[in-house]
């Protein structure tokens, strides 16, 4: 891949790596390619390594025993996926899958390990990563355990807001039913609540565009989990 360090450098795992170490990095990455719908890996197979999004997107999910899809993260350009295994030597623990056509980034666990164990700044950028995965957990089990749908899709559009950097406006690069299975809902609730908050002048929709018009009106409303109306 000629523009790897690129590529590379302006991820959320290697950002601010000297370049030395990032034409290290390059050299022990593999390029793959994955058509809409393929497979990365499946929960259960083993964590031999990770995988940084250059252009796409993927979706991690779990399945219920009933076979229910529940989405933990939709993951696009510059993000990275199966990284926990790598560090703990273990199987991974959900299911990865391209939702739109995908150029990945493999780096073998065996050879990646090998290579940050005498790099502290590279294993801080990637506790970073890791940590930010934890916030991602604990506000979603938050959302599906103890609010109610009106609640849970405002906490995920402030959420989006504060990760896209821009507290009026809103990207949703996913439809709107992959967004309700995130929320742990269907498109018909998830629509139900989006028309309120327009009507309650919360939030303008255009297309896959939301802007903000009450933030703390709809902080109020992620805050209580409850739509008061």
């Amino acid at each position: 891949m000629t523009n790897c360090i690129d590529v590379l450098s302006k991820s959320q795992l290697f950002g601010g790596v000297s370049e030395d170490h990032l034409k290290k990095i390059s050299r022990i990455s593999v390029e793959r390619h994955f058509n809409k719908g393929a497979m990365i890996f499946f929960d259960g197979d083993e964590g031999n390594g990770f995988y940084l999004i250059v252009t796409g997107a993927v979706k991690v999910y779990k399945l219920s025993p009933e076979g229910r899809e529940q989405i933990l993260h939709i993951v696009s350009e510059g993000g990275a996926i199966g990284a926990v295994p790598v560090f703990f030597g273990e199987s991974f623990p959900a299911n990865a899958q391209a939702i739109s056509e995908s150029r990945l980034i493999f780096f073998p666990r065996t050879k990646f390990v090998d290579l940050i164990t005498n790099n502290p700044s590279l294993t801080m950028n990637i506790l970073a990563v890791l940590s930010m995965r934890l916030r991602e957990f604990t506000i979603q089990i938050e959302n599906l355990s103890l609010k109610e749908i009106p609640g849970r899709l405002a906490a995920y559009l402030l959420y989006r807001s504060e990760e896209q950097g821009n507290k009026d406006l809103i990207k949703l690069n996913i439809s709107k039913l992959q967004i309700a299975n995130i929320l742990g809902t269907g498109p018909e609730s998830l629509s139900r609540a989006l028309g309120d908050m327009k009507n309650r002048k919360l939030i303008e929709v255009d297309g896959s565009t939301i802007r903000v018009i009450d933030r703390g009106a709809l902080e109020a409303l992620a805050q209580e989990g409850k739509n008061s109306g």
